[in-house]
């Protein structure tokens, strides 16, 4: 595994000011990051096509498949053509099935660009205290639970270098036996460090193979924002200031919309592509 730049957070009541601002029902935007903010955003996380397919976005599924893009689409309503559509591979349950989206866990890709627009409103955002990341305690790989891949040559030539598995690391231990920072519903471990230390959390399956988890939650020393990745759903969600959030919705490499407390994210909340 790789938590470089991470040290576990022995005392979990650092988080203790999450949960009297969380309420509302299970896929409110208030129910997964803190309400009391000036202003949110959603990032959706980035489109994974097959190896067949052309490299897209939501805004580009939706312009394929006859949806509306709007802040409160939802990735089943937009996959599945509207009537009348044609020419797109399905899945048995009449998804477009080159397309797909990572839940719980936003890619390098978003995850880099989105730092470096919360670094400048980040204090000390390289110092060894800048914020806490937090990860859902059942992610099979902090168990140590990976799915063993064998590679084989079939034919003459050198055969593949057997894997070298990494070891746990000290500090995942030292979180696992660390009281964990309990939310309505979830557990989390509890990490402190740098703000960009967030792109080296993850599973280090061998010296050459990095599985990256983004933190579950993330917030600065002095709360002034916070963001969430619900380990059911397929975007972010980041509350902040204004000016932050519209730096946020502004970023290049990022697709991100604006959204309020009480808008609904659940997966049948999509009313316009019904």
């Amino acid at each position: 595994m790789s938590m470089e730049d991470l040290h576990a957070v022995p005392d979990p009541s650092v988080g203790d000011w999450l949960a009297p601002r969380l309420s509302g029902d299970f896929g409110a935007v208030g129910w997964t990051v803190p309400r009391g903010y000036a202003a949110y955003a959603r990032v959706l996380h980035p489109v994974n096509p097959e190896p067949a397919a052309e490299p897209t976005t939501w805004a580009g599924v939706c312009a394929r498949t006859g949806r509306t893009a709007h802040a409160l689409m939802q990735w089943e309503s937009i996959t599945t053509p509207a009537p009348g559509t044609v020419g797109l591979p399905l899945s048995g349950e009449g998804r477009w099935d080159e397309v797909q989206v990572e839940r719980g866990c936003l890619a390098p890709q978003a995850l880099s660009p989105l730092l470096d627009v919360l670094a400048p409103f980040t204090a000390d955002h390289d110092g060894p205290q800048a914020c806490h990341h937090a990860l859902w305690e059942g992610w099979g790989w902090l168990a140590g639970t990976n799915t063993l891949v064998v590679a084989f040559r079939d034919g003459p030539g050198p055969h593949p270098r057997t894997p070298v598995w990494t070891e746990l690391p000290e500090v995942v231990e030292d979180a696992l036996n660390a009281p964990r920072l309990s939310l309505p519903g979830r557990e989390y471990l509890l990490f402190a460090g740098p703000l960009h230390a967030a792109l080296g959390m993850g599973d280090r399956v061998t010296d050459d193979w990095f599985l990256p988890q983004s933190p579950n939650l993330l917030w600065p020393a002095d709360r002034s924002w916070c963001l969430a990745s619900e380990i059911d759903f397929d975007s972010t969600l980041i509350g902040g200031p204004a000016e932050l959030i519209a730096a946020v919705l502004a970023a290049p490499g990022l697709e991100a919309w604006p959204v309020d407390e009480d808008d609904d994210l659940s997966a049948f909340a999509d009313h316009l592509n019904t």
